[in-house]
């Protein structure tokens, strides 16, 4: 039973397909699948997965920006100290108290005007020795630093000092006498508290901005993921799986070949039986077909150059029958597929079937005409007439008989002579005259004998044929020769081959009769031409008035060649 398959997904809605399109259709196989797997959907999937790495990526960004930002405001404040702390130490009235022991204490006021001008958490002023100044606190004042004043060194220092106040970004300051030495030091410092502050307003802002960026990021994932189920025509992961297991399976199950195309003519999809028909390997996926194939009838049914359901194309070895189906989806095309059928053994046994049925309506012919003749006989006898009877019986016999002997005397193989006894009895009927030419000789076995029959058999069919509507008389002769490997001519008195039309007789396909049901035309000439070329001989066809065909054939080295070797030993 032939089995077939089509291969191509397409979506559950689209417009109503052209003439001559394969339709959109549903795909069932894999919605039935459905209740088989119940694994999350794809937009879950695609949603949970977007969230979780941009979670990570939010947390990543949020945690090393906070890091960031605190060295960046840490630096800020210690800087923002500093320039403070040497623009206090700079000032002439301080250095002057500073240096004078600050008899009038006006170096607090200062201290103050400071804090209240430029905003730091503390202005603390220390001699050489780290006797305070000033402080907010009053009641430091006065009274001597914990650890070293730092700048005796004269250089400026940055850094967090624990200090009496709390953490603080500390700046201090060297203050210089006339002579140019260091009598003092201005401590500036922002307390961590007010730091804190500015980068929890930091951390706000961070965290809104993660909060819309995943806002953002589920609408994107619930739009993706509609569009990429709106492209797998609303299936999920496992169906899509499913079916594309499914296809696998159908497409190499089937016994036709099957070969997708899309709109450039590269391959999409190819079979077993197409890469088998067509001898292309695995690689031919990707590739223009017409690399793949060449140049010839059968790339242009492939291509499209051709159109037309059923149309027939023959290879070196099969006889095939192709059909292409373009196909489009919402309108769109999207290319083709392309089915293949190998005819060869069934179209054999088509010809051999007609041929057959020939010889039939032959044999009934001959049947009457018998009867006819017998009536005659029994006539001649029911009027005594026995010697009349006898002479007219012997002439019908020997008009038979000498037909047979004469093609058996000169025709050595035996399928070759009955073949032409049988076309010359069927011809016969149609009003065809076939006759053997009177120099033709085949004496020797020199080539395959299927291939000589199926030669010499299209050659003649297509004379009879081309006679069928010429005026009387019809003839065709045949012409045989094994002098210089096989010469086989046949000729006849129709209206022959046009000479624009030389080439196109022996494509396959072609053909300017009416087919007969079951009957495919513009074969025979094709399958001619296949075998002269495979067997290394010619084919002319010559412009009419009248057919004319002549084939050369070579002979076959393993059949040998009596007359070639006698040449040869005289020599």
């Amino acid at each position: 039973m032939r089995k077939s398959a089509c291969f191509v997904r397409f979506p559950q809605r689209a417009p109503r397909p052209g003439r001559g399109q394969v339709p959109v259709s549903g795909i069932s196989s894999a919605h039935a699948a459905r209740g088989r797997h119940r694994s999350l959907t794809l937009t879950t999937q695609i949603l949970l997965s977007m969230l979780s790495l941009l979670l990570l990526a939010v947390v990543l960004g949020a945690f090393l920006f906070t890091v960031v930002s605190n060295q960046t405001l840490d630096r800020q404040y210690q800087l923002r100290a500093l320039g403070i702390a040497t623009t206090t130490a700079a000032m002439p009235q301080l250095r002057s108290a500073l240096a004078a022991g600050d008899p009038q204490h006006i170096i607090p006021s200062l201290a103050a005007g400071i804090v209240a001008a430029a905003n730091p958490s503390y202005v603390v002023v220390t001699d050489r020795n780290g006797i305070r100044y000033s402080h907010p606190n009053p009641a430091l004042i006065g009274k001597k630093l914990e650890e070293p004043v730092a700048v005796l060194d004269g250089k400026t220092h940055l850094g967090f000092d624990p200090g009496s106040l709390g953490l603080s970004a500390n700046a201090k300051a060297p203050v210089f006498g006339a002579d140019g030495a260091v009598i003092g030091e201005v401590s500036v410092g922002i307390l961590d508290t007010r730091e804190r502050d500015e980068q929890a307003s930091n951390i706000w802002l961070i965290a809104g901005f993660s909060a819309l960026v995943l806002c953002l990021s589920v609408a994107g994932s619930l739009l993706l993921s509609r569009r990429i189920k709106r492209v797998t025509f609303n299936l999920e992961p496992a169906e899509i799986a499913f079916l594309l297991q499914e296809r696998e399976a159908l497409l190499h199950g089937i016994r036709e070949a099957v070969v997708g195309l899309d709109d450039d003519g590269r391959v999409t999809v190819i079979n077993e039986e197409a890469r088998r028909l067509l001898k292309v390997e695995e690689t031919a996926l990707g590739m223009p077909v017409s690399d793949l194939v060449p140049d010839g009838r059968l790339r242009e049914l492939l291509t499209g150059e051709l159109d037309g359901a059923d149309q027939v194309a023959l290879t070196e070895d099969a006889l095939l029958v192709v059909n292409r189906m373009p196909v489009s989806i919402g309108g769109r095309s999207i290319g083709s597929v392309v089915t293949l059928r190998d005819r060869t053994e069934i179209e054999g046994l088509v010809r051999d079937l007609h041929s057959v049925q020939g010889l039939m309506e032959a044999m009934r012919a001959l049947e009457h005409e018998y009867a006819n003749r017998l009536y005659v006989v029994d006539g001649l006898l029911e009027l005594g007439d026995v010697d009349q009877a006898r002479t007219y019986v012997s002439a019908i016999s020997a008009s038979s008989r000498s037909l047979g002997e004469g093609l058996r005397s000169r025709i050595a193989p035996p399928e070759l002579a009955a073949l032409l006894l049988a076309k010359i009895t069927v011809a016969a009927e149609q009003d065809v005259h076939i006759e053997v030419t009177a120099g033709s000789r085949l004496e020797r076995p020199l080539v395959d004998q299927a291939e000589l029959l199926t030669i010499v058999g299209n050659l003649l069919d297509n004379a009879v044929d081309a006679l069928a509507n010429s005026p009387r008389p019809r003839t065709v002769a045949v012409q045989l020769d094994d002098a210089d490997g096989v010469f086989i001519a046949v000729r006849d008195n129709g209206p022959g081959v046009p000479a624009d039309k030389i080439d196109a007789v022996v494509v396959d396909g072609y053909s300017t009769k009416d087919t007969r049901p079951g009957m495919r035309r513009g074969i025979g000439l094709a399958l001619v031409r296949r075998i002269v070329r495979r067997a290394g001989g010619t084919l002319d066809v010559f412009p009419g008035p009248g057919g004319n065909f002549e084939v050369w054939l070579p002979a076959r080295a393993d059949m040998g060649d009596p007359a070639g070797t006698e040449a040869r030993e005289t020599q």
